[in-house]
């Protein structure tokens, strides 16, 4: 039961980087390699012109990445919490004397809770990083 919540998740989770990769992160690597591109047309510019003018065109593209990483880093650590909760109370239960097929069927149903929980968070999640990302300036 736990496995398939785990999956649910992973799989909205995956869904929703893709679906910002396609809208945003792409429009965003394509600006990114034309600008480079043009740095590198300019026959005038020295070569530590050229290497900012290509790090400035990287810039809105590394915030991008940075806003992104952030956001399920933190998605993860709030369901890694949820997680060390259940494996906590599991714990606690055996201790008091619980039967462990009991406990099993208890830590099962925390887990999937959990899973549950953060599944309805991927879409808030998911316009939160679209909205930062539509924030940077190109």
């Amino acid at each position: 039961m736990a496995e398939a919540a785990q999956g649910r998740v992973q799989a909205a989770v995956e869904s929703a980087v893709q679906g910002l990769e396609r809208e945003r992160i792409r429009a965003m690597q394509g600006a990114m390699f034309r600008c480079s591109a043009r740095c590198c047309e300019d026959d005038t510019a020295t070569m530590q012109q050229v290497q900012r003018c290509i790090e400035r065109c990287h810039a809105p593209l590394a915030q991008a990445q940075a806003i992104v990483t952030a956001e399920l880093e933190h998605f993860q650590d709030r369901l890694s919490r949820c997680t060390l909760h259940c494996n906590d109370k599991a714990r606690d239960a055996l201790e008091a004397g619980g039967s462990e097929t009991r406990v099993r069927g208890q830590l099962d149903a925390c887990l999937a809770a959990c899973g549950d929980d953060h599944l309805r968070l991927v879409p808030a999640m998911a316009k939160k990083m679209k909205d930062s990302l539509a924030a940077i300036p190109q």
